[in-house]
């Protein structure tokens, strides 16, 4: 794996996942008519099938992980070394912006916006955590089937979870903070971030802890 295209791979790939997420939550309420359900289902069917598009077209190059606890768990399985972490997460960061930025463009709506979506509570935090925990052991256990497999996997269970879930599953620190930067449908206001980021981020530990201390949760006992 060349680093730099891998790493440009991670940030490409992000900032089309942000467009998809972003773009179809905008095309979705503008044509719905104020119906929220309709616009859901755009929003998590458009997601899904997108992010299913890009883990086939970038896995080749960088393992399409496209979120920091992705990254964080490949590098505790020894698949994506520790001293790559850091870019990989920077450019997944940078990518989510890039992909704001580029999505208000195409809707005519200014560059990078403060969001005022509401999304408090503890419920909602613990939505974070159940949305991570599920799409990190789907991947976990999916690994080693191949990337069809885990392209199928992770695009059909973002788009369940966007419904069984009340925060409609972020699970990515990348993406929630890039979503605080657009005041449209999928926003989420700054305030409630750092619940969000708590939740993701303590779930992924936990998670890393025991897959490398309980052997019944490795990959290899799959």
């Amino acid at each position: 794996m060349k680093l730099r295209e891998a790493i440009f791979a991670e940030a490409l790939g992000t900032s089309f996942l942000l467009a998809v997420i972003v773009g179809s939550g905008i095309m979705g309420q503008r044509l719905a008519g104020g119906n929220e359900a309709l616009t859901l289902l755009v929003n998590s069917t458009a997601t899904g099938a997108g992010l299913v598009a890009l883990i086939l077209a970038f896995a080749p190059v960088s393992g399409a992980h496209f979120n920091p606890l992705v990254s964080l768990l490949m590098a505790a399985r020894g698949e994506l070394a520790w001293r790559l972490l850091p870019g990989y997460v920077l450019a997944q960061c940078v990518g989510a912006v890039a992909g704001v930025i580029a999505t208000h463009g195409m809707f005519g709506l200014p560059l990078l916006e403060i969001a005022g979506k509401p999304r408090p509570g503890l419920a909602l935090i613990w939505s974070e955590a159940v949305a991570t925990l599920g799409l990190l052991l789907v991947i976990h256990r999916t690994s080693r089937s191949g990337v069809n497999t885990v392209a199928a996997a992770v695009g059909c269970y973002i788009a369940a979870a966007y419904w069984f879930t009340s925060s409609t599953s972020f699970a990515n620190p990348a993406v929630t903070l890039a979503r605080s930067l657009t005041d449209t449908f999928t926003g989420i206001r700054p305030a409630d971030v750092p619940g969000f980021l708590a939740a993701q981020c303590l779930t992924a530990a936990l998670l890393v802890i025991s897959i490398r201390k309980v052997k019944g949760l490795s990959a290899e006992a799959a």
